[in-house]
């Protein structure tokens, strides 16, 4: 479908003023070459609305009979979504829910109360060898849906609505963004959208939320005067008209999102997530006395990390 600039008057942002931070995130080797970027949690940004955890996974190539093994783990009072560029990763978790998930499509699992989820590169990509690129997010769970029943849901690639109009790709991943809104089910009020800018191309932030951030997967971006690069997540002035625009020598991809603030502050460790410190150490008891649950056909598992970590850990 088709799409124009909005016809209210949109004024972008005077040089400098459109971004409250940029976050260079460190780059963490996980094994056999596999790199992960983390901007959040931050030191100098904890969340974006409700998007509390953002790893950009590679781009990697996965040598022949190597893959992508993340054994069996907990998550409670968060929603994760996995979203790739390129790869597959196979999900598997204590619902019974099996899925290979694929470039474009959305997996959204509501951990609530708590969930157990593995995610391996499927045998049949680790014959010759493959890339793996792509994104997890973690959604916190407002608190009427902290304690909610885990879920698992895939929303395919042609089911998610696309926007294109003078070299401006958009595929809105969730919620609702210039009058089209994703099928995705969500616990709380958001946007978050996948966008390929020719060079020159422009989008408009969505004004209806204060906490909006943008995070560069490949290419130059221009955002408020100011050029950025592959990996780096700029966070947005509240309040403030922002356009952001192809820039540099190629396409440019970058994730936009946000939302509402959350309804209060969210303790994270490890992989738990909660508004209450008591509700994370009673996970942690849960967790040793094998109380979450398990993948079924898996018998490895991820002990609980000793000492424990200070931020948490991938994945």
């Amino acid at each position: 479908m088709a799409w124009q600039m909005p016809e209210e008057p949109y004024v972008d942002a005077e040089p400098g003023s459109a971004l409250e931070t940029v976050i260079v995130p460190r780059t963490r080797d996980l094994g056999d070459g596999f790199e992960v970027r983390r901007a959040l949690p931050s030191s100098r940004r904890r969340m974006v609305g409700p998007f509390i955890f953002l790893d950009q996974m590679g781009p990697a190539v996965l040598r022949a009979g190597k893959g992508l093994d993340v054994r069996p783990h907990p998550h409670i009072g968060l929603a994760t979504v996995t979203y790739l560029f390129e790869g597959e990763i196979l999900h598997r978790d204590s619902l019974g829910k099996v899925q290979v998930i694929r470039p474009g499509a959305v997996n959204w699992m509501v951990a609530g109360r708590g969930i157990v989820h593995s995610e391996r590169t499927p045998q049949e990509a680790r014959v010759a060898g493959n890339r793996l690129f792509g994104m997890q997010f973690w959604v916190a769970l407002p608190g009427k849906h902290e304690e909610d029943a885990p879920s698992f849901d895939h929303t395919p690639v042609e089911a998610l609505p696309v926007i294109q109009d003078q070299g401006v790709d958009l595929r809105l991943i969730a919620g609702g963004l210039f009058g089209e809104r994703s099928p995705v089910r969500t616990q709380s009020e958001l946007f978050y959208a996948d966008v390929r800018l020719d060079v020159g191309a422009k989008v408009p932030m969505p004004r209806q939320f204060d906490e909006r951030a943008i995070f560069v997967a490949e290419g130059m971006v221009d955002v408020g005067g100011e050029s950025f690069g592959a990996g780096q997540m700029l966070v947005l002035r509240p309040g403030v008209d922002v356009v952001a625009r192809g820039a540099g020598a190629g396409r440019a991809r970058m994730l936009m999102f946000g939302g509402e603030p959350m309804d209060g502050p969210r303790h994270i460790w490890w992989n738990f997530v909660s508004s209450s410190k008591e509700r994370i150490e009673q996970a942690k008891e849960d967790w040793k006395a094998g109380r979450i649950g398990k993948v079924p056909s898996e018998t490895e598992f991820i002990p609980l990390p000793e000492p424990e970590p200070s931020v948490p850990r991938y994945p």
